[in-house]
């Protein structure tokens, strides 16, 4: 009788102790911080693509063969529901005959503005391991972008063709990068720039065992 009554006893704790348990996922989501909206890209890219695409009179099928982005993922982006890729952006923005920054550009009217790295809107590459940060306000579509580039140890980021004209003027500041321009290779380390006409296929590539970390001016060709 005794066990019985001790075994009573411990009963309600094991399962005032399941109960805690179950309700754990939920105080750790309630108490989870909420997304920084200001370093959300999503809106902005998915009213230039609605506006770029109406503007040309692409339907959303003709959009897709032209950039060989699917219907579902252009109507995604559209809806603000999905962030592109870096590379989904750079497809779009080729089939667009625009500059990159005019699909992630918000008008401003600030004669001075401050990028706090805090609020950094940064794009990845679909695996994580390379990362894209502007260092230009997003206010209007540029023909001169300039932007922090960081690839993970041991990994490499293809690049396509960028229209016609665009030149990349790209600078190591740590670690060393393997540049594949066509055909040809060049290796870089920290310190080391090189320039080159970025309107054929190109790779980036870290073959070291810490991060790279480059800086890039991209140059559009003038119109008209």
């Amino acid at each position: 009788m005794k066990r019985s009554a001790a075994a009573q006893k411990r009963a309600p704790k094991a399962s005032a102790s399941r109960d805690r348990a179950r309700k754990k996922p939920a105080v750790v989501e309630a108490e989870a911080a909420p997304p920084d909206e200001s370093s959300d890209l999503t809106p902005a890219v998915g009213s230039n693509l609605r506006r770029f695409r109406s503007d040309q009179g692409l339907t959303l099928e003709k959009l897709a063969t032209l950039s060989g982005v699917s219907r579902a993922m252009l109507s995604q982006i559209e809806l603000e529901q999905s962030t592109p890729t870096i590379n989904v952006l750079w497809k779009i923005a080729r089939a667009l005959g625009v500059p990159f920054s005019a699909l992630i550009s918000q008008p401003t009217t600030s004669a001075v503005t401050v990028l706090p790295a805090s609020r950094a809107r940064i794009l990845l590459s679909q695996d994580g391991t390379f990362s894209s940060r502007a260092l230009f306000p997003f206010d209007r579509a540029r023909s001169v972008e300039f932007y922090e580039l960081k690839l993970a140890s041991h990994s490499a980021e293809h690049a396509e063709a960028h229209a016609p004209g665009t030149i990349e003027n790209l600078v190591v500041a740590s670690g060393s990068l393997e540049m594949t321009v066509g055909a040809d290779k060049h290796v870089l380390g920290a310190g080391d720039s090189i320039v080159f006409q970025a309107d054929v296929p190109h790779v980036y590539r870290n073959p070291g065992k810490s991060e790279l970390v480059m800086y890039l001016v991209m140059t559009y060709a003038r119109r008209g």
